[in-house]
C-alpha cells in the first residue's frame, strides 16, 4: 500500500508561515550584527582610532537599498580603480569595457599600478591565509585609494567580498586592528576604512539609464539569463544592492537591473541561486568537479528552460567558469551551450563598443557570433577590422588605449 503523507492547505501555509518567520529571525541577526558594526566604525572614528573614507558629495554619490534595509551611497565620479588578477588574466574584454563605458560617460577614474592583489585566493582557496594579513592587504590598498583622493570601485566579486568580511573583523575585534596597524607601519600607512565597500556591478546599476540614453543597437529582442555571483551577495549580504523596481527587490538588482534598462528580455530560470561551479579549493584539487557543476547544473538548465541568447554576470570566476566549461561537454556531445558575458561587456557592445578592440570577445571560447547578429552587429566585419589592427600594431603602429578622462 501507498502511504503517502497528505499535505493540505493548511498545512501549506502553516509551513510558509513557520518557515517565514525563522528567515525573519535569521536575517535580522545578521542585520543587527551588520548594523552594529558600522555604528562602531563610526565610533572609532570619533575617537580618533582609525580614518574613515567616506563617501562625500565630491563623489556624486546614488543612494540605493541593500538587503538590510539600509541606504547605501555608491559614488559615481572619481573612482580607484580595485582591478581583478582574474578578469586581467583570462577576460580582459571585462575591464576594458567598464573603462570604456566609463570614459564614454565622462566619469574621471584613475587606474592605478600601485594596487596589489587581494590576496583573497589563499583564503578561499587553500586556507593558507589568516585574518590579519588578509586585512592588511585590503587596508593598504585602500590607503593608496584615500591618499589619491579617489574612491575604491571593487571589480572582483571575491575582493568585494573578502573586504567586507575584513572590514567587519577588523572594526569588532580590537587584537586584530591593533597587529594591522603594527603592519601598515611598516609602510608608513594607517588605518583607513572605506564608509561603504561598492562592487562595480553596483555602479553600473546606478548608472544604467545613462547608460541606456547611450545604446547604439537594439536588444529588445535579445533574452538574457543573469547569474549572481555568490561573493557579491551571499558574502555580509546584508550589504548588497536590492531594488523593489527590480525583480520586485527579491533578487540582487545589480545585472539584472542593466539588461531591463537597455531594454533585453530578461528570463528566470530554475537553479538561479546555485553557485556557478568556480568555488575556489575545488577547482584548483577537483577541477573536474567545477568543469561539471558548471555545465550539468547551470549551463544545460539555463539552455533548456529559457533559450536565452546570452547569460550575463558580474563576477570573474563566474564569467571564466561558465564559459570555458562548456568545452569539453561540447567535445562529447552535448549540444546546450549560451555565450558568457560580464554585464559591461554586454552593455558597451549595446553603447557600439568595438567587439574585439574593446570588448575582446575573442578571448572567449564559446560561440558568441549568434549573439552579436541578433543585436545588430556586423562581427564579421569588425574582426577584419581587428585582424587589419594588428597588422598596423605589428608594423610599430602603437596600441589602442583606453584614455580615462581627467581627474580633477
Amino acid at each position: 500500500m501507498d502511504e503517502r503523507l497528505e499535505i493540505t492547505k493548511e498545512d501549506e501555509r502553516l509551513f510558509e508561515r513557520l518557515a517565514s518567520e525563522r528567515r525573519a529571525k535569521l536575517a535580522m541577526g545578521t542585520v543587527e550584527d551588520y548594523l552594529r558594526m558600522l555604528q562602531k566604525m563610526r565610533e572609532l572614528e570619533q575617537k580618533g582610532e582609525i580614518t574613515v573614507h567616506h563617501v562625500t558629495e565630491e563623489y556624486q554619490p546614488v543612494n540605493v537599498t541593500t538587503l538590510s534595509g539600509r541606504l547605501k551611497k555608491i559614488p559615481t565620479v572619481k573612482l580607484w580603480q580595485h582591478k581583478s588578477c582574474g578578469q586581467c588574466g583570462h577576460i580582459p574584454g571585462y575591464v576594458s569595457s567598464l573603462y570604456w563605458i566609463m570614459s564614454e560617460l565622462n566619469v574621471p577614474y584613475i587606474d592605478d599600478t600601485n594596487q596589489t592583489s587581494c590576496t583573497a585566493w589563499n583564503y578561499y582557496g587553500s586556507g593558507t591565509s589568516n585574518s590579519v594579513a588578509l586585512t592588511a592587504v585590503f587596508l593598504r590598498n585602500m590607503h593608496v585609494a584615500w591618499e589619491k583622493r579617489a574612491y575604491p570601485l571593487i571589480h572582483c566579486g571575491t575582493s568585494y567580498g573578502d573586504y567586507k568580511e575584513c572590514r567587519f573583523l577588523l572594526i569588532t575585534n580590537s587584537e586584530i586592528r591593533e597587529r594591522v596597524r603594527a603592519i601598515l607601519k611598516k609602510i608608513d600607512r594607517d588605518i583607513v576604512v572605506p564608509e561603504e565597500l561598492v562592487h562595480y556591478s553596483e555602479w553600473l546599476h546606478v548608472m544604467r539609464f545613462e547608460i541606456a540614453q547611450r545604446k547604439k543597437f537594439d536588444v529588445s529582442q535579445v533574452k538574457v539569463a543573469v547569474h549572481a555571483a555568490c561573493h557579491t551577495y551571499k558574502l555580509m549580504a546584508e550589504d548588497f544592492t536590492y531594488d523593489e523596481s527590480v525583480l520586485g527587490g527579491v533578487k540582487p538588482a545589480p545585472t539584472s537591473s542593466i539588461a531591463l534598462a537597455l531594454g533585453a528580455k530578461l528570463v528566470e530560470y530554475s537553479n538561479w541561486y546555485d553557485c556557478c561551479g568556480f568555488g575556489f579549493r575545488h577547482i584548483l584539487t577537483e577541477r573536474e568537479i567545477s568543469r561539471s557543476f558548471a555545465y550539468f547544473r547551470k549551463i544545460r538548465p539555463i539552455v533548456n528552460e529559457t533559450r536565452a541568447d546570452v547569460l550575463l554576470t558580474h563576477d570573474t570566476g563566474c564569467v571564466t567558469t561558465l564559459d570555458k566549461s562548456q568545452v569539453v561537454p561540447l567535445a562529447h556531445g552535448y549540444k546546450e551551450s549560451i555565450p558568457v558575458l560580464s554585464d559591461s561587456q554586454f552593455a558597451a557592445l549595446a553603447m557600439g563598443a568595438h567587439p574585439f578592440l574593446v570588448c575582446q570577445l575573442h578571448w572567449h571560447v564559446t560561440d558568441w557570433s549568434a549573439l552579436l547578429s541578433k543585436m545588430g552587429i556586423d562581427w564579421q566585419k569588425a574582426k577584419e577590422e581587428y585582424k587589419a589592427y594588428l597588422e598596423r600594431v605589428k608594423k610599430g603602429e602603437k596600441p589602442y588605449l583606453i584614455k580615462p578622462p581627467p581627474f580633477g
